[in-house]
């Protein structure tokens, strides 16, 4: 009765809110039907990220390349760096029939929108924007300059919420997680995503 194509999932929120906390946390316990999309990034590695598995660091001309052969469903230049989605493994798993995560920026959220309208958009909201900050400086790699500038990006990102489908306060990891899992749940069983045969309850 289900549509056997994937469900394409994107994730936003504002730097520090947890988006890649909850996803994580969301793909710890669920089946192996869910991945998470790797983005490719000319930023630096941070501690603890792996190639491949956190990012796919390029230098800036092997991601110009990327742009120029049609490589990504959406890119973005944000904070002085670029990060953009590999189109050719999300369409793949779509079509194997896994459900792919898109933890991208509110600027890839929107150009991912214009192509996949069928998509799941799922914003995570920090507890307070004090929080917010408090998280961004625990973190102890960014200048107070671009605390400053983060901060006002993460206003204008927050006000964009009104483009999404959900929205998950994420005060605690382990709840904003089983939301989302909940949210997809009823995706899967929306109208519009299965196939139904009401002959087949026909009396003979």
């Amino acid at each position: 009765m289900y549509n056997n194509k994937g469900l394409l999932i994107v994730i936003s929120g504002p730097s520090g809110a947890g988006k890649g906390t909850v996803c994580r946390e969301l793909l710890s316990h669920s089946d192996c039907n869910l991945e998470l999309s790797v983005s490719a990034t000319t930023r630096k590695p941070r501690e603890g990220e792996t190639e491949g598995v956190s990012y796919f660091f390029k230098e800036q001309e092997q991601f110009l390349r990327m742009i120029e052969e049609d490589a990504f469903i959406e890119y973005a230049r944000v904070y002085d760096h670029y990060y953009g989605t590999p189109k050719e493994y999300v369409i793949s798993k779509l079509e194997e029939g896994k459900d792919v995560i898109l933890e991208i920026d509110v600027q890839g959220a929107m150009k991912v929108k214009k192509y996949f309208q069928d998509a799941v958009y799922i914003f995570i909201m920090p507890p307070s924007f004090e929080e917010l900050k408090n998280r961004i400086i625990r973190r102890g790699t960014e200048s107070a300059k671009d605390i400053k500038k983060r901060m006002r990006n993460a206003y204008e990102e927050i006000c964009s919420v009104g483009n999404y489908d959900y929205v998950v306060l994420n005060d605690d990891v382990k709840a904003a997680a089983s939301k989302i899992s909940c949210v997809l749940t009823a995706e899967k069983c929306r109208l519009k995503r299965c196939k139904v045969d009401v002959n087949q309850y026909k009396e003979e």
